[in-house]
């Protein structure tokens, strides 16, 4: 945690379905001529599973011909974009109802696909939080502001009880699971995050979160080129810049190799979680790998009081979680699951 130090504010989200609202950040707009149809869609408490799938019977279309950007939360109220072929555009009449909304129309060249999106906008309330001390809040919201955000995967990645990453990591140790490719993924996938997360998390307990490391990989924020860091005092400037940031692994055969000191640290947490090098091959392609920044910048980071309930206003990068911040400011666990 960034802010250890500073008491929270307690409290209960989501107890109103309008108390959690997120509204896609899209990497582009549509360009109004092409093949697909873009749909500016609301929804409201749909499982994102569950809305395709409706959307799809409702088009009398296949599933897979209906294109998101990125996973939105069930218990919300969720905007994105939709993409579908032209062919359904005359059963357009047949989408709205049912906790659906069709907002705007639009056309693409091209089906829109996962990460197809820059972040999500979040707008949250906190019910029944501690109001007493509202400078509490503000000490959080500036640190974070002036720190940037702990990258971390929120405990909705890991499964009930983790159960979804101890799956990846009995397959990461050889073990054979009976199950569907997806979802072996998914456990593969929690696992990566849950060392992630312990790579981080002794980061922070060293005092190292704002710290290049000999060797550190860093990444081109808020996007670009991978490199290591071999010139520490060079790379320390441009991060204190916020030209780069440090770069977690996600470990596979094909990550991104540390150097030097960062690369003995992440040797360490494998050791830690009884795991070697030779583990990361046995998934194969299932988990080649890839870094994820260790810290994101939060825009727009904003908290108003309406007697004991606390709105929060802000905008994450794609795959980073709202309830990272929360925690923060909450001092409580957070269950929400979004990306």
């Amino acid at each position: 945690m960034l802010t250890p130090d500073l008491p929270g504010v307690g409290g209960r989200i989501k107890a109103e379905l309008d108390d959690f609202a997120v509204e896609e950040i899209p990497a582009y707009e549509p360009s109004g001529t092409g093949d697909h149809v873009y749909l500016w869609v609301e929804k409201r408490d749909l499982s994102a599973e569950f809305f395709v799938r409706g959307l799809a019977r409702r088009l009398g279309i296949p599933a897979d011909d209906i294109g998101t950007a990125g996973l939105k939360d069930r218990h919300a109220v969720t905007r994105q974009w939709v993409s579908i072929p032209k062919i359904a555009e005359p059963r357009l009449n047949q989408i709205d109802g049912d906790g659906v909304k069709v907002l705007t129309v639009s056309r693409h060249t091209n089906k829109l696909k996962p990460g197809h999106l820059r972040g999500n906008r979040f707008n949250i309330v906190i019910r029944d939080a501690d109001a007493t001390q509202p400078e509490r809040v503000q000490l959080i919201l500036d640190r974070v502001r002036e720190l940037g955000l702990p990258n971390y995967y929120g405990p909705q990645r890991f499964g009930r009880d983790g159960e979804t990453a101890d799956n990846g990591f009995r397959m990461i140790r050889g073990e054979r699971l009976n199950a569907p490719p997806f979802r072996l993924k998914l456990y593969l996938s929690a696992a990566q995050s849950l060392l992630f997360n312990d790579c981080l998390a002794r980061r922070l307990t060293d005092g190292l979160f704002r710290t290049v490391l000999t060797g550190d990989v860093m990444m081109k924020w808020p996007f670009g080129g991978i490199f290591n860091a071999d010139d520490v005092a060079v790379e320390q400037e441009r991060f204190d810049r916020r030209e780069t940031v440090t770069a977690g692994p996600m470990f596979g055969k094909k990550t991104f190799a540390a150097k030097g000191v960062a690369a003995e640290r992440e040797a360490a947490v494998l050791a830690a979680n009884d795991l070697t090098p030779a583990n990361l091959d046995r998934p194969g392609k299932w988990m080649s790998g890839t870094r994820r920044h260790n810290l994101v910048y939060v825009e727009d980071l904003s908290a108003a009081w309406d007697g004991p309930n606390l709105r929060l206003t802000f905008g994450l990068p794609a795959g980073s979680y709202a309830t990272v911040l929360l925690r923060e400011v909450m001092k409580a666990d957070a269950d929400a699951g979004e990306e």
